[in-house]
């Protein structure tokens, strides 16, 4: 009678049944069947018995094929709780979408914000009442009260002492709204952000980032009022004077406003690519490792890194000139005047240095002259957009960046150079029309939008530290359990480099890729 086959080898069997391959299974049906509960096997007479020397590799083979089984599905276990925290490791998906739907919030209300700006209705509310000024005027007595309110403003007494009613009405309310929908913000983060804390649905890394998010955004309601008093202030009403906020902080209100855009999109994409790794096949994840630290990227990751500075860079000088009005000269491009640039006796004049030495001449003028405010955008416009078919170039003509940088990588570059050409288009297009409401405010949006691709470029480029140490974590705890027995990569049916690579984030390849 033959001996009957080890119960090792039909636990093993019944595990890797999935992965073998048809010689051994010759049909769908003998696969289906194959994961059911096998009884144990009956002895046979009549029928000779496989020797020990031939199970003992078939044994080893099918134990291989389910520890591969077992460490797929063991590592992209996103989310588990640290014991020691109560948070897990990474923050939920749901959280990465919450945050790009807060940033696109976000950037709808610095649209809407540069349209309040432009139909000069950001002084029609004289008053700053967080909770209370939730609720517009509900009567005639109260919009009677709130005109009032306005006709002591220096507004009205130098732009708009002809103004009726039913005129205020409506800068009231752009200013309402606007005011009102950052108070939304400010409760659409707060709270679910409270909640995904509380059910532990972010990594304590991210809870602190999203204390700071929540910080920024009560500073940014803060400055919006301060910007606003700016142009409330008694000495306006002086001969001469021009009733406007000011230029610095107009600008600071937009800079609080681009930086709480970038950290809300950047933590959103951080946090999808996280779990996009942590998700894959343990081989390519050490795959995308390697090729984002590769060393032949370091040079356009720090162009890349270069270019979002300066496309920020020359977002704020276009606050210095929206706040100065300084689009309103020099309507003609590239020209300005006679020559490509005014004359230096007016690029650097002493009417606006106020140290009787001049020694606030230079940056004074830079700041705060309407001339040399407008030559710096342009000088920052034109740097920007050269820079961005540089990086184009550079992505397209070098073998090396050609070989090494990823195709979701190229994509991105792509995206960059197309929304550099609209801007400038739309820049040109605003000069020149004499700063048109649509042309202007689709010139404001085309600068978060190109500083929005010019992000989701870098996120693709950019090496992930702590999903590669989420990685290597997990990726030795699968092999600290014991799963398969032996050393990480022998005897698991993993390659020996994938382990080095999870670790080192290198892998030696030829040419890596990465979707």
């Amino acid at each position: 009678m033959p001996p009957p086959l080890p119960s090792s080898f039909l636990q093993a069997l019944r595990r890797a049944a999935p992965l073998l391959s048809r010689q051994l299974f010759p049909s769908q049906r003998c696969l289906q069947l194959s994961t059911r509960a096998i009884p144990s096997p009956r002895p046979l007479r009549g029928v000779p018995s496989r020797p020990k020397q031939q199970i003992g590799p078939l044994v080893g083979r099918i134990q291989r094929l389910s520890t591969a089984a077992t460490f797929e599905t063991t590592l992209p276990a996103a989310g588990k709780l640290n014991s020691a925290s109560r948070f897990p490791d990474s923050s939920s998906s749901a959280v990465a979408y919450w945050l790009l739907g807060s940033a696109a919030s976000v950037f709808g209300i610095v649209v809407f914000g540069g349209l309040t700006r432009l139909t000069e209705s950001g002084l029609s509310i004289t008053e700053w009442k967080p909770v209370t000024g939730s609720l517009p005027p509900l009567s005639e007595a109260d919009w009677a009260s709130e005109f009032l309110k306005y006709q002591s403003s220096p507004e009205f007494h130098l732009l708009n002492p002809h103004m009726t009613l039913d005129e205020f009405k409506s800068i009231y309310w752009m200013e309402w709204v606007h005011r009102l929908w950052g108070r939304a913000i400010g409760i659409t983060f707060v709270l679910p952000a409270i909640y995904f804390v509380a059910r532990r649905r972010v990594s304590k890394p991210m809870m602190l980032r999203l204390a700071g998010i929540a910080g920024l955004i009560g500073f940014q309601g803060f400055i919006g009022w301060w910007m606003v008093k700016s142009g409330l202030k008694d000495d306006l009403f002086a001969s001469g004077s021009h009733p406007r906020v000011s230029q610095y902080r107009l600008t600071a209100h937009l800079g609080a406003a681009f930086l709480c855009y970038t950290a809300m999109l950047w933590n959103g994409l951080s946090i999808l690519r996280t779990n996009k790794l942590l998700s894959m096949n343990p081989t390519m994840a050490s795959q995308t490792l390697a090729s984002l630290s590769s060393p032949q990227l370091k040079i356009f990751k720090r162009c890349v890194a270069g270019l979002a500075l300066l496309v920020f860079t020359t977002a704020m000088s276009g606050g210095l000139v929206a706040g100065l009005d300084a689009g309103l000269i020099y309507n003609e491009f590239p020209k300005m005047g006679l020559g490509l640039t005014p004359p230096k006796s007016e690029l650097f004049d002493k009417f606006y240095s106020r140290d009787p030495d001049q020694k606030d001449l230079y940056w004074r003028n830079a700041l705060e002259n309407p001339s040399l405010v407008q030559l710096d955008h342009r000088i920052l416009a034109t740097t920007t957009f050269t820079s961005v078919m540089a990086l184009w170039a550079y992505s397209k003509f070098s073998p090396t960046i050609r070989a090494f940088l990823p195709r979701a990588a190229k994509r991105g570059v792509h995206g960059v150079v197309g929304f550099a050409w609209l801007q400038v288009i739309l820049g040109i297009s605003t000069l020149i029309y004499l700063v048109p409401l649509p042309l202007a405010s689709a010139h404001q949006a085309g600068s978060l939008a190109l500083l929005t691709w010019t992000l989701v470029l870098g996120s693709r480029v950019w090496y992930p530290s702590r999903a590669a140490q989420l990685f290597a974590q997990r990726l030795g705890t699968v092999r600290s359990t014991g799963v398969g027995g032996g050393t990480a990569g022998v005897g698991n049916g993993l390659p020996l480099g994938t382990v080095a690579a999870a670790r080192t984030g290198r892998h030696f390849l030829k040419r890596p890729e990465m979707v």
